[in-house]
């Protein structure tokens, strides 16, 4: 888990900032959405297949 230690003279604003920072490096939201429902093999399947289609369609661009 993120940690911000709030220094001093620093605002709560540049603090949550830093958190959001912090975690969004960390990978946390989006692993948060990802396990958000349940999903199938066979949806997880589709979902990676669409993906790497949309990846070698960017790569011939």
């Amino acid at each position: 888990m993120p940690e911000v230690i709030i220094h001093g003279d620093e605002s709560f604003e540049k603090a949550l900032k830093r958190f959001k920072k912090k975690c969004e490096k960390a990978g946390i939201l989006s692993d948060l959405r990802k396990h958000r429902h349940y999903e199938k093999p066979s949806e997880r399947r589709k979902r990676k297949e669409n993906a790497a289609r949309r990846k070698v369609r960017r790569w011939r661009d």
